[in-house]
C-alpha cells in the first residue's frame, strides 16, 4: 500500500512584520497531523497484513490436513488393491501347480501308451518277419516245384507240338470246285485246332438248324434247306455280296468254295456233321481281305 497524500494548506502571509512565527507554528502543526495520519494508515496496513497472513496460514493448514486425509485414503485403497492382487496371484499359483500336476499325469500316461504301442509294433514286426521267412521258405519250395513243373510243361509242350505236327501231317487235302484250288480239310475239332495253329486262314465254327431262316456266319449267311443223316448229305443256300447260291446234295467233309468281292482267294465251307434238322461245320476265310473287282 502507498503512503496517503498529505493535505496542502495555504496560509496567507501575515499582514504585519511578525508573520514568520505564525507560519512556523502552522508548519509544525501540519507536520504533526501528517505524521499522525501516516501512523494510523501504517497501523491499518499492519492489521490487514496480519489478518491476510492468518487467513492464508489457516487455508494452508486446512489444505495440508485434506491432503493427509486424501493420502491416507489412497494408501488404504492401494493397500487393498495390493492385497487383492496377492490373493489372485496365490490362486493362479495354486491353479498352475494343479495344471502342472495334471500335465505330469497326462505326460506319464502318454509315455506309457507310447511304450505299449512300441511294444505292439515290435511284436507285429517280429510276427511279420516270421511270416516273411515262412513265406520265403514256402516260395523256395514252390519254386522247386515250379521248376519241376516247368520241366514237365516243356515235355508236355514238346509232346503237344509233336502231336500237332502229326495231326497236320494227317490232314486231308481236298480240291475244291473252283479253279482246282486245293486246301487242307479238318474233319474234327482236333484237326480244326491244328489248322488254326497254322495261322493261314480265319476259321468260324457254326451249327445251323433247319428253320427256314438264314444264319449269319462271319460276313456270309447260310440257310439249311435239307439234311439226310443216313447218307451224310445236305443242301444249303449261301448269301454273299447280296447274291444267293444253292449248294445242293453235298456230303460231309467236302469243301464248298465260293468267291466274294472282299478277297482274291475263295471262301470255304466244310460240314463235319449232319443231323436230322441241323448241320455243324466251319467257315474258312482268307487272312488278307482285298477286293477282286468281281465274283
Amino acid at each position: 500500500m502507498g503512503s496517503p497524500q498529505q493535505p496542502t494548506y495555504i496560509i496567507p502571509p501575515p499582514s504585519g512584520p511578525n508573520w514568520k512565527a505564525p507560519l512556523l507554528i502552522g508548519a509544525l502543526v501540519l507536520l504533526g497531523v501528517s505524521s499522525i495520519f501516516q501512523f494510523v494508515q501504517l497501523d491499518k496496513v499492519r492489521s490487514e497484513s496480519r489478518a491476510d497472513i492468518t487467513k492464508l496460514t489457516n487455508d494452508v493448514n486446512a489444505a495440508i490436513d485434506r491432503m493427509k486425509v486424501d493420502s491416507n485414503e489412497q494408501v488404504q485403497a492401494s493397500k487393498r488393491t495390493v492385497e487383492t492382487l496377492q490373493s489372485q496371484l496365490h490362486q493362479q499359483q495354486m491353479q498352475a501347480n494343479a495344471l502342472v500336476g495334471q500335465a505330469r499325469v497326462d505326460a506319464q500316461r502318454k509315455v506309457e501308451a507310447l511304450q505299449a504301442k512300441v511294444a505292439d509294433e515290435q511284436k507285429a514286426e517280429e510276427a511279420a518277419i516270421s511270416q516273411v521267412k515262412a513265406t520265403a521258405d514256402t516260395a523256395t519250395t514252390q519254386l522247386a516245384s515250379v521248376t519241376t513243373d516247368v520241366g514237365t510243361v516243356k515235355t508236355d509242350l514238346g509232346t503237344t507240338k509233336s502231336q500237332l505236327e502229326q495231326t497236320i501231317s494227317n490232314l486231308k487235302r481236298a480240291t475244291g470246285e473252283l479253279d482246282n484250288h486245293s486246301s487242307l480239310i479238318a474233319t474234327n475239332a482236333t484237326e480244326l485246332k491244328a489248322l488254326r495253329e497254322l495261322g493261314e486262314r480265319n476259321y468260324a465254327e457254326f451249327t445251323i438248324n433247319k428253320n427256314k431262316q438264314f444264319t449269319r456266319v462271319a460276313d456270309v449267311s447260310i440257310e439249311l434247306k435239307k439234311a439226310d443223316p443216313k447218307k451224310n448229305r445236305f443242301t444249303i443256300e449261301i448269301t454273299a455280296d447280296d447274291k444267293t447260291v444253292e449248294k445242293k446234295d453235298r456230303t460231309v467233309n467236302e469243301p464248298i468254295q465260293f468267291y466274294t468281292s472282299k478277297a482274291r482267294q475263295p471262301y470255304e465251307i466244310v460240314i463235319n456233321s449232319v443231323k436230322k434238322d441241323a448241320i455243324s461245320g466251319y467257315l474258312a476265310t482268307p487272312k488278307v481281305q482285298t477286293g477282286r473287282g468281281g465274283a
